[in-house]
């Protein structure tokens, strides 16, 4: 019996050892693969992608993603060291871009690297190697997760293509891969990752005949006005991407309204799942006024970028000053890249419109609602709004909120107090864009194909130029009698248009409720506190603000920053100058931009849909034109000829304001036989001057 025990036991004993010996060999050969897979200082690549790849495949095995975190080229521009790194190392940056979605943090630091540089002859060395990780590594099965890892191949590119040309939904468009590779696993890929592929190879999906129209209308456009503009963008199989156009019109009307411009998307109608682009600015009416748009396959920063690069090329590369957009990221970045010189600011009517979206959770929604208003809207100074913004994230609580907590790391794009020292033209909102697709009702809707809207978009932007010209007729021909008998109120009302006149003259009235409390002289100006009464809920409350008037030069200057956002001076100014006996303002506080005695460029360009082949004017314009271009071209040649024809051109024109100004403001309603005469005369003038010039 203890024999056998015995024997049992050596046995079992025998056992031990074996597993224990098989155990200690496993080890030594995983150990001995892994020196194998280590990247070690001294190894030599015959370049720097198959260093890359080398690095790459030791971290897959080891179960972290390698990345690129640093390179250097010398001075053949030919890349000479470069630093890959763990993808979980630097550090994370919290920028203002996350600002309104939080993100996972994935950077922990990590200090595993592996350095190299191009040798003399051209090969790749290793020059220093950090193995330690301070985090955990992936498990083999997970690497395919890393994103350098995700790649779909070329055939399964082309499938995704065609199934989704077929309107498979994404979801069916992925199912159907799965089940050709077995599982899940075997994909390189995530469903994710397909439907990022569909994107960004997107097109304009066009029906029959859609491609066909919209070519036609180009040319048609181009063959009626050369200044007619228009762009495509194709992919690497020639389908149609991206396309945007700008009629002759409105690339002239962006010489007068372009220094602020609205840019937003919309879809364009139900039938197409297409995002219809508009720049919008305003005119001297404050009526919307289409500056260009595009039919874009997707919303991304790529797609944003060659619509603006488009754009600012058809505008001869003057950008606008100023652009009001959403919040949307890709238009952001696009806007960075492309107009960098221009200030971005965000649509205020879209962040209020999501207060109960983000803080409806709340029990005192309300009462937050309110309070919140009251500091946007009420704030005057960047200094008060600081003030009552951490009053109000004190009271409600509300420190935790990553929402507002955004909203206030980007107070300088969206507060007023923030925005209003420049011009908007008195836009605060992209609604006017909303407006822009609402001109489109009546000829536009949900079962209109896209051949159907190429063929009405003449049409409505003809009904939107008649609406113009009525404007025009009715700021000349009639007037909004004064209210008062200040001669101030009598100076703009014979320069604005009807729409900018009542503008200020609810400013004048508004005087009422102003009273100047106090003033002192401070250097070269004077400082007024001016005090108004407003309604504030059900009471009635006395507001201050600050004038500083400088009697030398008749500069006012108010902070509300009414006239620098708008244009229009305000009623506290407007106080302080009756106050001074000053009747009649200067001319920079009368803009341009809203007179109705200042003949825009725009409304003489030649286009089809409004009829113009058929207008005496435009015939007579056009024929005014071909003349001046003829002699510009013969008198550019040298300076005495150019001199020449530039003193007869200032004679013309000083003869020719004369007459305006002794018949009257309406040029175009008495334009007739003498009209006729007039042009006539310049034509003979010219020729005359052209002959010189030979």
């Amino acid at each position: 019996m203890e024999e056998c025990s015995l024997k049992k036991s050596e046995n079992c004993s025998s056992q031990f050892n074996v597993m224990e010996d098989n155990h200690f060999e496993e080890i030594e050969d995983t150990r001995s693969a892994k020196e194998e897979w280590e990247p070690k200082p001294g190894m030599v690549f015959d370049s720097f992608d198959k260093f890359f790849q080398y690095y790459k495949s030791y971290g897959n095995k080891m179960g972290f993603e390698a990345i690129i975190r640093s390179s250097r080229k010398g001075d053949d521009g030919e890349l000479i060291y470069a630093n890959l790194t763990c993808s979980c190392g630097g550090k994370w940056n919290g920028n203002s871009r996350n600002a309104f979605k939080t993100q996972s943090l994935t950077k922990t630091y990590c200090k595993a690297r592996s350095t190299a540089s191009r040798r003399p002859d051209g090969k790749w060395q290793i020059v220093s190697i950090i193995f330690d990780h301070n985090h955990e590594l992936s498990s083999l099965g997970k690497t395919r997760y890393f994103k350098s890892n995700r790649t779909i191949q070329p055939n399964l590119k082309r499938k995704l293509e065609v199934n989704d040309r077929i309107e498979i939904r994404p979801n069916k468009n992925f199912n159907s891969l799965v089940v050709e590779a077995s599982c899940p696993e075997n994909l390189t890929f995530r469903q994710k990752d397909c439907i990022n592929y569909i994107k960004k190879v997107g097109r304009i999906r066009l029906g029959v005949g859609d491609a066909y129209a919209i070519q036609k209308y180009f040319l048609k456009m181009q063959n009626d006005n050369s200044n007619f503009f228009y762009i495509m963008d194709f992919d690497e199989e020639g389908r149609l991407k991206n396309v945007m156009w700008v009629d002759a019109r409105s690339r002239a009307a962006f010489k007068e309204f372009g220094d602020v411009v609205t840019f937003d998307t919309t879809y364009l109608t139900n039938k197409y799942d297409i995002p219809f682009a508009t720049f919008v600015g305003v005119d001297h009416h404050g009526h919307s006024t289409l500056l260009g748009c595009g039919l874009i396959s997707n919303e991304d920063t790529q797609t944003f970028v060659w619509l603006f690069q488009s754009w600012l090329a058809c505008m001869s590369n003057c950008a606008p000053k100023a652009i009001i957009t959403d919040q949307d990221k890709a238009i952001r970045n696009a806007i960075e890249i492309v107009f960098p010189g221009t200030r971005h600011r965000w649509c205020l009517w879209h962040i209020m419109k999501k207060l109960s979206e983000k803080l409806q959770s709340y029990h005192e929604y309300e009462h937050i609602k309110f309070s919140l208003q009251n500091v946007v809207y009420d704030s005057l100074t960047h200094e008060e709004f600081e003030e009552r913004w951490n009053r109000f994230i004190d009271k409600h609580n509300l420190h935790d909120n990553d929402w507002l907590l955004g909203l206030y790391t980007e107070r300088q794009r969206w507060v007023p107090a923030f925005v209003k020292d420049t011009f908007w033209a008195g836009m605060s909102t992209i609604q006017r864009n909303e407006s822009i697709h609402a001109f489109f009702n009546g000829y536009v809707n949900s079962k209109t194909t896209l051949k159907q809207f190429v063929e009405q978009y003449e049409n409505a932007l003809r009904d939107k130029v008649e609406k113009e010209k009525e404007a025009d007729f009715k700021s000349f021909k009639s007037r909004i009698p004064c209210i008062s008998i200040y001669p101030i109120e009598k100076q703009f009302q014979n320069a604005y248009t009807i729409v900018k006149f009542k503008e200020f003259q609810q400013e004048l009235a508004s005087k009422l409720y102003c009273e100047i409390s106090s003033f002192k002289e401070i250097d070269s100006y004077m400082e007024f506190i001016v005090k108004e009464d407003v309604i504030v809920g059900e009471t009635c409350c006395r507001v201050p603000f600050v004038v500083c008037f400088d009697e030398t030069s008749c500069d006012v200057r108010c902070n509300c920053r009414l006239f620098e956002f708008k244009g229009i001076l305000c009623r506290h100014a407007i106080a302080v100058l009756i106050h001074k006996e000053i009747y009649h303002v200067p001319e920079k506080y009368i803009l341009r931009r809203w007179r109705k005695n200042i003949y825009r460029c725009h409304t003489k360009v030649r286009i089809s849909y409004n009829s113009w082949s058929t207008n005496l004017e435009g015939k007579r314009f056009d024929q005014l034109f071909n003349s001046f271009s003829m002699v510009a071209d013969l008198a550019s040649s040298n300076d005495d000829d150019c001199n020449m024809v530039m003193q007869m051109i200032s004679d013309m024109k000083n003869k020719l304001m004369l007459n305006e100004n002794a018949g009257g403001i309406d040029r175009s309603l008495s334009m007739s036989t003498n009209s006729r005469t007039n042009c006539e005369s310049v034509q003979y003038t010219f020729k005359e001057g052209s002959n010189n010039c030979d």
